[in-house]
């Protein structure tokens, strides 16, 4: 019993991995946007009472593991010669730091800007996004690094910290993004 359950645990990973292999290969094709959320951070949820976007003192930011493992997520990608036409970042300190670790530089585009303590900003903000990701043609690929809400109102799933999802422009305009796979760098 206890074999059956260790194989079948190592058969999950492996499918995992080739899952994950497959979305590297994709990507090499491009035309796909790659939605990011910020890298671990200090522990908390949202941010601290009266922060400011202008000043990181204030956010909740990246941890000591964040900060490595942006690094990780960009040597991955130059690892595999996957190459990333432009970085849009949130102007949140955690997303932008994320950017700019893995990638070097990224542009602040608000429409990613967390819409967490706003609700009211989520359809607009999720649809300037989704028009984007339609633009998006092969062989470009855009990284998007913004916030779980974000990804979670574009794309219907949860995200954790460091995750990417790859998604590209639905069959039919008007749809949610079809999503082509996941990425986690360990």
């Amino acid at each position: 019993m206890r074999r059956a359950a260790i194989g079948f645990i190592l058969g999950l990973l492996c499918s995992g991995a080739a899952a994950a292999d497959a979305v590297w290969e994709q990507l090499r094709k491009g035309g796909y946007v790659l939605l990011m959320r910020h890298a671990q951070t200090e522990p908390g949820v949202g941010d601290p009472p009266g922060y400011t976007l202008a000043d990181c003192r204030t956010q909740r930011n990246l941890s000591s593991e964040g900060r490595s493992q942006a690094r990780r997520t960009g040597e991955a990608f130059r690892t595999r010669g996957i190459v990333v036409n432009e970085v849009r970042s949130s102007a949140w300190c955690r997303c932008m730091d994320t950017a700019t670790l893995a990638f070097d530089n990224a542009t602040v585009w608000p429409a990613l800007n967390s819409f967490f303590d706003a609700p009211g900003r989520r359809d607009e903000q999720t649809e300037q996004v989704q028009a984007f990701v339609q633009s998006v043609q092969p062989p470009r690929n855009v990284m998007l690094v913004t916030h779980q809400v974000n990804i979670s109102a574009l794309t219907g799933e949860p995200v954790a910290s460091g995750e990417i999802v790859v998604v590209k422009a639905p069959v039919k305009p008007g749809e949610r993004v079809d999503v082509v796979g996941r990425l986690k760098v360990p």
